[in-house]
């Protein structure tokens, strides 16, 4: 049994800009902060409300990488994988994150969408490799045990504020 869809949120993201076709872009990111990635049932919603194809609304989630139409966890973690990061180490540190989170090869959220893990080509950190980064947050130097830590605190913290 599939559940009603609540478009408060969204249309308060929508008033919030004006319900402005330039804006677009805007209340996608909006939406997907309030959601951590873009439920496939506003797309509709919103053409109606800002006068435009939902098609067009569509291209724009799918063209910017930014965007997730998939479900991400409340802490994204990207584990560098560019050149310097690899050959000081990355893969072992990913592997433990899998591991950790328990994602099978594939997948990248788990399923209480705490975590999402992704590898990315390079964060822009190659004099620190090896680097993840969780959220906004850089973490420079990784290794196995110290990315299995940070983990482990963060699942520590979720305990506590629950």
């Amino acid at each position: 049994m599939q559940t009603q869809f609540d478009f408060t949120v969204v249309d308060r993201i929508i008033d919030d800009h004006g319900a402005k076709q330039s804006a677009t872009i805007a209340i996608l990111q909006d939406i997907q902060e309030h959601y951590h990635y873009l439920p496939r049932e506003i797309f509709t919603h919103l053409a109606k409300r800002l006068g435009m194809p939902s098609a067009s609304i569509y291209s724009v989630a799918t063209f910017y990488e930014n965007f997730s139409l998939e479900p991400k966890g409340k802490y994204v973690i990207k584990c560098c994988d560019g050149t310097a990061c690899h050959v000081r180490g990355s893969m072992p540190i990913l592997n433990r994150l899998r591991e950790e989170l328990k994602l099978a090869e594939g997948k990248k959220t788990t399923e209480d969408l705490l975590f999402t893990l992704d590898t990315v080509h390079c964060l822009g950190a190659c004099g620190l490799a090896p680097v993840i980064m969780i959220n906004e947050n850089v973490y420079p130097t990784m290794t196995p045990d110290a990315a299995a830590k940070l983990i482990s605190d963060l699942r520590e913290k979720e305990n506590e504020n629950a």
